[in-house]
């Protein structure tokens, strides 16, 4: 008899191939530096971000090799003298943020860090244990974490790239500073120039990449402390139409008495973009199409007004006067009776204008010239209001 033939059995879960394993984030790493540092290629086949491979060239190119032992020098007495002197204001802005954060990371074994725009230490907070080497020596006013001092660091990368970055273990340059994982964010002054930055380190502590968006955070609020640190005497916060007011996300213009721009932070900046970097002599009719005194007249009712941009967008502005000199300019002008949360904008502007072309008899072009605006606007405004 013809021995029955039967089918191969059905392959199982438990005969199959197992399927390979992506490699893990410290293997990429190590692949990526491979690449990088021992066979040169330029941006590290794509395992890493591209501005840690080329801070890693950069390195390499000042003749420094990742096996070479790093000092974590401090910069010279005087040097530290000065830099201290330069920074009071930045340390008084960011010393209660800091405090905060110390206490935000206090499980974590991460700890802050705040540079100068050298990336010399000027203060600390947090969990740092003082009994370990590698987080003592990083944590000591006056050393030096640069590029060229310490190499490729979250605190390098943020000062050159001016952007939130986050770096873990190896993506650092030495093979000293490998234990570390850090998140860094620049920090801008008032005149939006950057004066240092924000730094959240741990030592051989789990990944948290999420603390970008803490120290990005943290920045924004120690910017905002430093812009409202310069006098002023109007402070207008700023967003477009419909999105909320009165939180950290705020763009911050200040005002003098006269109406001169003396600060901004970066989102007033990204919402003006006249304001650039640096703001010398530059005025608020410059920013907002409308006379520059409605904007105290407003900050005497304590509402929310829309305000026109020369570029035909508007944002929604509140105004907040500061300090007892901080006078309404026009208080002698009598303003439209505002609603509950939003100052009518329109019937302010004819009411201002009437009255600007009552105060000169009849002149436009006189009434036009008081009001800082052109004739063919107070024609149209007034015509406007008269069809409504």
């Amino acid at each position: 008899m013809m021995p029955l033939k039967h089918d191969p059995p059905p392959q199982t879960a438990m005969h199959a191939m197992p399927s390979p394993q992506p490699p893990t984030r410290l293997a990429r790493i190590a692949q990526a530096r491979q690449l990088a540092l021992q066979d040169a290629t330029p941006l590290a086949g794509g395992l890493v971000e591209p501005w840690i491979a080329q801070s890693w060239q950069r390195c390499l190119a000042q003749g420094l090799r990742p096996q070479d032992h790093v000092s974590f020098e401090s910069v010279s007495a005087s040097v530290m003298r000065h830099t201290s002197e330069a920074n009071q204001t930045l340390m008084q802005a960011a010393r209660p943020i800091l405090k905060q954060l110390g206490g935000a990371l206090l499980e974590t074994r991460y700890f802050a860090i705040l540079t100068n725009h050298e990336g010399v230490v000027i203060d600390t907070d947090g969990p740092i244990d003082r009994s370990d080497r590698r987080a003592a020596l990083i944590t000591r006013v006056g050393v030096d974490l640069s590029e060229k001092a310490v190499g490729t660091t979250a605190i390098s990368a943020a000062l050159r790239e001016l952007q939130p970055v986050w770096l873990h273990r190896g993506e650092h340059f030495f093979q000293d500073t490998s234990v570390y994982s850090c998140a860094g964010a620049p920090l801008f002054g008032p005149d939006g120039r950057c004066v240092g930055m924000l730094d959240l380190t741990g030592v051989e502590a789990a990944e948290r990449p999420e603390l970008r968006h803490l120290a990005t955070h943290a920045a924004r609020r120690i910017e905002n402390a430093l812009m409202l640190q310069r006098p002023h005497r109007l402070l207008l916060r700023l967003n477009w139409p419909g999105m909320p007011l009165g939180d950290d996300a705020d763009g911050l213009l200040a005002l003098d008495g006269d109406g001169q721009v003396t600060a901004a932070n970066r989102c007033a900046r990204q919402l003006l973009p006249m304001l650039g970097t640096g703001h010398t002599g530059l005025h608020s009719r410059d920013l907002f199409a409308l006379p520059w005194e409605m904007l105290f007249d407003a900050a005497r009712h304590g509402g929310v007004i829309e305000v026109p941009l020369w570029s035909g967008l508007r944002l929604q502005v509140r105004t907040e006067l500061v300090g007892r000199t901080a006078r309404p300019v026009m208080a002698q002008r009598e303003p439209v009776t505002p609603s509950a949360t939003t100052l009518p904008l329109r019937d302010v502007e004819t009411g201002l204008i009437r009255k600007a072309v009552e105060e000169a008899r009849g002149n436009v072009a006189q009434a036009a010239r008081s009001l800082g605006i052109s004739r063919a606007t107070v024609y149209r405004k007034l015509g406007t209001a008269k069809r409504d």
